[in-house]
């Protein structure tokens, strides 16, 4: 696959476009055509501008909506100029009411792109919330009363309805397999996000039985702690009810206190719900006992919280939007160095069009997704800072699976942390999907749950750092893709997995018979285990570094016994519907994976053809066979395991060989540690 590479255009200074109105508030160059101009056009939006203003750095806009409607006059009237149109916008919060949206017919060139950036670098907000005020003690007994008594005196209200703010958003069931339903409205005080009162404050309450089943819809809780809720009448729990993979938000739909029971509204925790099983309660008005929390009373529209820090030297913000930027057809359109945030769904949305880049941007606050790239080709998002997301950073999706066209689509040199912050499983920071699009150059950190999370074909993941996630769950991957044999052709190499959690978490995961995935160059630092190959064929392991893990590699043949036996049986059809759907014995498949044809003509669930080749195992057990894997269907050869391999300091983390490494006599190659992981480049100007 040809690497791709994100575009760069060079600086380009630019040079403000003066032309004033004469009679009717428009552009001469608005309602006359004339020849483009070589350089390039600058317009202009500030906090204190007018839209009847002709959008000069004197006289600017007010909106980014105008700038773009002069935009489109302009492209109506005359050829965009050879260097395009650059809206420039001084700094200060820009509180939109609505969506900016961008479409087909706001596209610029590849000689004349359109690009909307801060002016001289000044610190420029979009959000899609709005700030609040007129904050004021609580005097209702009512209310004081329902309060934890160290609350009392402490929490704070405000009328939500007398600021204009009537749509609270749902609080809706969400988790696994239910992304992308929007937040309701959240709170944010000095740029974070606040807690929605909960208990227990930290951690996990567990169940203590179940006896209706695990698909009875009810639980028994330990304690009498929930007797205090008996005026709430909108609570929720969010638990891990079954498996340390699977999260779900459920609604009470009953407490009993004489028989300590819970009894949920469907749709039931994920899997029912299991002795044992962790979770907490929130959206409760007399669990605001701490710093931090809040709660909104729906009915009346009042919000009560608890200020972590001096309320009049602070600035407080509630979500509205649902989405603050979006692009449908667009292209060559770069949003570049701004603040976003406070939405309740995704930041910013890209589909279709071509590229187009979201650059140097700081991204957070979102009650969704950070970005979502779907579709189009050649469309990134680069050198951007994104935190605190409900779900996911980065989603990127793009290129045709029938044909394996690739798109081209990309997230390159982003810092990604703090993520899946409502979702807590299977919302990664960069989730990828299609054909041909590339993961580079990212740190991705502090996160419950995947880091990256693959689907489809011939994408490549390289030169990304990532450690401290998978933090809450089990049976986890840092990286994880699984469960279709006809996503192959995939590239994980040059990424340095580190610091992640001992228990059951690998930094490669290649569950359920995924399959044809190259795996190449990469250093794992304390891992449960370094790579797992849960029953998949044709996995290209090479000139990989395992260090101080529990297991450098796992290959089972899950497939041959237990439960995996299914997906072999007929009972559980998901691999031949999958392999079916890309027609994988027709062109390009039968070409490009000759693999797949034959795969069904012996026996699938063996998993053969997996190469184990001039890879580093130090301090860490070596290769793990379970489930009926053996030796004798792998190809391993040339490994250097147990061995001091010649790092060049362990004691700083540099798992660089030195040239006398006695792995390089078995055939390792240098592995580039020093390009891996974020890089000052035209967006990012330091790396902190």
């Amino acid at each position: 696959m040809t690497h791709i590479i994100p575009p760069h255009r060079k600086n380009i200074e630019h040079k403000s476009f003066v032309l004033f109105a004469i009679a009717v508030g428009f552009f001469m160059w608005l309602s006359s055509p004339i020849e483009a101009a070589s350089e390039q056009i600058s317009l202009f939006v500030a906090t204190n501008g007018s839209d009847a203003n002709p959008g000069t750095k004197l006289k600017p806009f007010a909106s980014l909506e105008h700038a773009r409607d002069a935009i489109r006059s302009l492209k109506q009237n005359r050829a965009l100029p050879s260097g395009g149109v650059t809206v420039l916008i001084l700094g200060g919060t820009y509180s939109l009411a609505k969506t900016f949206e961008l479409t087909e017919k706001d596209s610029g060139s590849e000689k004349a792109p359109i690009i909307y950036r801060p002016f001289n670098n000044e610190d420029v907000h979009l959000i899609g919330g709005k700030e609040l005020s007129g904050f004021s003690p609580i005097t209702d007994l009512a209310i004081l009363k329902r309060l934890d008594a160290a609350a009392r005196g402490k929490v704070v209200q405000v009328s939500l309805k007398s600021l204009g703010i009537t749509d609270f958003g749902e609080i809706k069931p969400r988790g696994m397999g239910k992304s992308g339903i929007p937040s309701a409205l959240e709170l944010f005080f000095n740029s974070k996000p606040l807690t929605l009162a909960r208990w227990p404050n930290n951690g996990w309450e567990k169940i203590a039985a179940t006896p209706a089943g695990q698909k009875g819809g009810r639980f028994i809780y330990n304690g009498d702690r929930p007797t205090r809720w008996s005026k709430a009448d909108d609570i929720w729990l969010h638990g891990y009810w079954t498996w340390n993979w699977a999260d779900s938000y459920v609604k009470v739909a009953a407490l009993n206190s004489a028989t300590r029971e819970i009894i949920t509204r469907e749709p039931h925790g994920v899997y029912g719900y299991k002795t044992g099983g962790r979770y907490y309660a929130l959206n409760i008005m007399e669990e605001l006992d701490e710093p931090g929390e809040w709660y909104l009373d729906r009915k009346t529209g009042i919000l009560y919280f608890w200020p972590p820090e001096p309320i009049l030297q602070s600035k407080t913000f509630v979500s509205i939007l649902p989405t603050i930027i979006t692009l449908r057809n667009a292209s060559h359109v770069t949003i570049q160095g701004m603040t976003i945030e406070y939405c309740r769904g995704t930041a910013v949305t890209v589909a279709g069009g071509s590229n187009n880049r979201i650059a140097g941007c700081t991204i957070r606050n979102v009650g969704n997704d950070a970005v979502k790239i779907d579709g189009g080709i050649k469309n990134g998002v680069q050198s951007c800072e994104i935190y605190q997301c409900g779900e996911s950073g980065v989603t990127l999706s793009g290129g045709d699976r029938k044909t394996l066209t690739a798109a081209g689509n990309f997230a390159v040199n982003n810092r990604i942390h703090d993520f899946s912050q409502w979702g807590r499983t299977y919302n990664p920071g960069i989730a990828i999907n299609g054909v041909g699009n590339l993961i580079a150059n990212n740190q991705i950190y502090n996160a419950p749950h995947t880091a990256i999370l693959l689907h489809g074909n011939e994408h490549v993941i390289e030169y990304n750092e990532i450690h401290h996630v998978c933090l809450e769950t089990s049976d986890a991957g840092a990286f994880y893709m699984g469960r279709d044999y006809s996503e192959r052709g995939n590239f994980i190499r040059y990424n340095y997995f580190h610091d992640l959690n001992m228990g059951d978490v690998q930094a490669i995961y290649l569950d359920d018979f995924a399959s044809g995935t190259n795996v190449y160059g990469n250093v794992v630092h304390k891992a449960g285990r370094g790579l797992m190959i849960g029953g998949g064929r044709n996995n290209d392991v090479r000139n990989n570094i395992f260090i101080q893990c529990n297991i450098a590699i796992h290959i089972d043949a899950r497939g041959k016994g237990g439960d995996s036996q299914k997906y072999f049986n007929g009972k559980d059809t998901s691999l031949t519907d999958r392999l079916a759907a890309v027609r994988f014995k027709d062109l390009p498949y039968s070409a490009k994976y000759p693999d797949l044809v034959t795969l069904y003509d012996g026996d699938p669930a063996e998993p053969v053809g997996n190469s184990i080749v001039n890879n580093i195992a130090y301090g860490t057990k070596w290769l793990d066979l379970k489930k009926g894997a053996s030796e004798r269907i792998l190809k391993i050869e040339g490994n250097l395991i147990g061995v001091d391999p010649g790092f060049v300091n362990t004691s700083r983390n540099n798992f660089q060989l030195k040239d006398s490494s006695p792995a390089f006599k078995l055939g390792f190659k240098r592995i580039p540690m020093e390009k891996i992981g974020i890089f000052v480049d035209e967006f990012r100007k330091r790396i902190d």
